[in-house]
């Protein structure tokens, strides 16, 4: 009896020493979203791995890395397996809303995370409202010039045939102007399209059509014509803004600056450079989606 006893007991020992021990750490880029994490991957005695993080999203690579865009409480599961046999070991992370507001534009060419200001709050506003909306999602940029910026949001390019004009579509309404000193139409720079002066002095921005600078390298004498041409003064912060990432200065304080592009500017560059036709068209639809990160 004893001896059936110790062998079944070795039998059980050899069955556990034979499964997979599934087990992983990881460490966060930032607490808050958006985020990345990095998983490391410390099973042992497994020959594939599964991972599920929380979100909707899997991998099977061995240590993978995972951006969460929204806060949130997420249980990461990590399946270690060796031929039938499998174990399984979670854990709860949590990614904290972030600070200031975020929205990001996901395009095939990579994508743009944005800041917008709260020192232009109307403008803010109408924009989350609609990104949140999906009023974004399909929209193309519709007008690219190299050097200069890119441009979209018109409603109407969601459903234009090739070579259609574009450019005054909209939500129906129009926002007042917030021209704010301290921003300004630097690389990045995220700001309201509208119609010219002739038809809108009050320089009210379009409801939904925004543009993305990429602009060129900016001189102090440019700047300094603008100052005496516009009759304001640059502070330093953004006289140094111009001198290390350029723009398009001469746009300052007639069109509203209300976001900028604070990890992607990779991208813009990218877009611009795409082939467009004689009305600044892209040959080819660069399609958008905005969503908030909250």
């Amino acid at each position: 009896m004893n001896k059936s006893i110790a062998l079944l007991s070795m039998v059980f020992l050899l069955a556990a020493c034979s499964r997979p021990l599934a087990r992983f750490s990881y460490t966060e880029e930032k607490q808050k979203a958006p985020t990345k994490v990095i998983f490391e991957n410390e099973s042992q005695k497994a020959d594939t791995y599964q991972w599920d993080f929380g979100d909707g999203s899997r991998s099977s690579e061995f240590s993978p890395s995972h951006v969460y865009k929204s806060s949130g409480n997420y249980t990461i599961r990590l399946t270690a397996e060796k031929g039938k046999k499998t174990t399984t070991v979670e854990k709860t992370i949590q990614i904290k809303a972030p600070d200031v507001c975020l929205v990001e534009i996901e395009t095939e060419y990579g994508n743009m995370l944005v800041q917008l200001y709260d020192a232009t709050p109307q403008h803010r506003d109408n924009f989350l409202k609609l990104a949140e909306e999906g009023f974004y999602d399909g929209i193309i940029f519709h007008r690219i010039i190299e050097g200069f910026m890119i441009q979209g949001g018109d409603p109407e390019s969601k459903k234009a045939n090739a070579g259609q004009p574009l450019g005054s579509g909209g939500p129906g309404y129009t926002i007042p102007a917030e021209f704010v000193d301290s921003l300004a139409h630097i690389k990045g720079a995220l700001a309201a399209a509208r119609t010219g002066d002739q038809v809108n002095p009050e320089k009210r921005s379009s409801g939904s059509q925004f543009y993305i600078v990429q602009g060129k390298p900016v001189k102090e004498e440019e700047l300094a014509y603008i100052e005496s041409r516009k009759g304001f003064r640059y502070a330093k912060s953004l006289r140094d803004a111009y001198a290390e990432k350029g723009g398009t200065p001469f746009l300052d304080r007639d069109y509203t600056v209300f976001g900028q592009i604070i990890e992607g500017l990779d991208v813009i560059d990218k877009i611009a450079a795409v082939k467009t036709d004689q009305r600044d068209r892209p040959v080819k639809d660069v399609k958008m989606k905005i969503s908030v990160i909250k």
